[in-house]
């Protein structure tokens, strides 16, 4: 293991802290609609953003509303099949494909997130769907919505590719999803409803704090189901976490290592968590949808200006996943 990735390992060890919460930094929302006409200008605020708390929600952004609201129904009835059915689909490990449950420990709680989710990477799907008597149309509402993910992913890296002096196309060259390098993940989450004798507990996390480990996040919420913190680098050492409102009709968005590593640190990877349900709050389940763009497997991470030593993603990534017990 590298010293960089011990470094990023012993900064999230030491994230387990409750903190406090402030509102003084902005996630801000930012208009993709007319994209083309108006690439120049929302680079600018996408960089602007990134930049400044390295998470950013994007409006107007194409996918229909129902298209979204769809996912997540279908979403919610695979978790809800009966446990026998989702564990013929176990997650496989170290590939990012299947069916998980309460099994993602982050070194920031030493403890498992509450939660079970569905990983689809394209690639290395044999075995791991639902039958069509099990859950109709799984498959394709699955398979539709990250081809989806993607074109937007791919719209928001080529506004950081141009601002980083790239050519537009540079990361969506590395993220070929016609290749079976491809490893682009298109994760369904469902975080538990929250035992009342668990509030208070600051052992239990719904997702620990941690980083990505992606080139970029794009991640779906509903409204109403808050708990989304980002610790930005500024607030690191007080643990001051700005919360992030979920809305229905916008992606919460934000920098992954990967991409952090490719610019230098010029895009900060900033620490983020779903903190659990206070006194008063609902403690209704809460799901979520995330499509994680990782650059595919054969693809040379380099740092333009050398800061890191090069590696493959699939290097990279292997690395990460193991010190997570993913």
């Amino acid at each position: 293991m590298t010293s960089y990735d011990m470094t990023e390992l012993n900064r999230e060890s030491q994230m387990g802290a409750v903190g406090t919460e402030t509102t003084d930094r902005e996630v801000r929302r930012i208009s993709i609609a007319d994209f083309e006409e108006r690439f120049d200008e929302i680079a600018d605020e996408l960089w602007a953003a990134a930049t400044d708390i390295g998470f950013f929600q994007v409006v107007d952004h194409g996918i229909p509303q129902d298209i979204v609201d769809g996912v997540f129904a279908m979403a919610n009835k695979f978790f809800h099949l009966p446990t026998e059915v989702k564990e013929q689909f176990p997650l496989k490990k170290g590939t990012n494909a299947g069916w998980e449950f309460a099994s993602q420990v982050r070194p920031s709680t030493g403890t498992a997130d509450q939660k079970e989710s569905y990983q689809y990477t394209k690639p290395r799907m044999d075995g791991l769907w639902p039958s069509e008597d099990e859950l109709a149309g799984f498959r394709s509402t699955v398979e539709d919505f990250e081809a989806r993910c993607w074109k937007i992913a791919m719209d928001l890296l080529g506004c950081f590719a141009v601002k980083l002096g790239l050519d537009r196309d540079f990361f969506t060259k590395a993220h070929d999803p016609s290749s079976d390098t491809y490893q682009s993940t298109l994760r369904l989450l469902y975080y538990y409803a929250f035992p009342e004798e668990m509030l208070g507990d600051h052992s239990i996390w719904r997702a620990g704090a941690h980083t990505d480990f992606d080139a970029l996040t794009l991640l779906f919420q509903r409204d109403g189901q808050g708990g989304l913190q980002v610790l930005p680098g500024a607030e690191m050492a007080g643990q001051e976490w700005t919360p992030v409102t979920p809305s229905d009709d916008a992606i919460t968005c934000n920098i992954g290592d990967m991409l952090m590593r490719w610019s230098d640190d010029k895009l900060p990877s900033n620490f983020h968590r779903v903190r659990p349900p206070r006194e008063g709050e609902s403690l209704d389940a809460r799901q979520s949808i995330a499509f994680f763009a990782q650059a595919n497997t054969d693809v040379l991470i380099e740092s333009p200006e050398g800061k890191y030593p090069p590696l493959t993603a699939a290097e990279y990534l292997a690395q990460r996943l193991k010190a997570n017990n993913v």
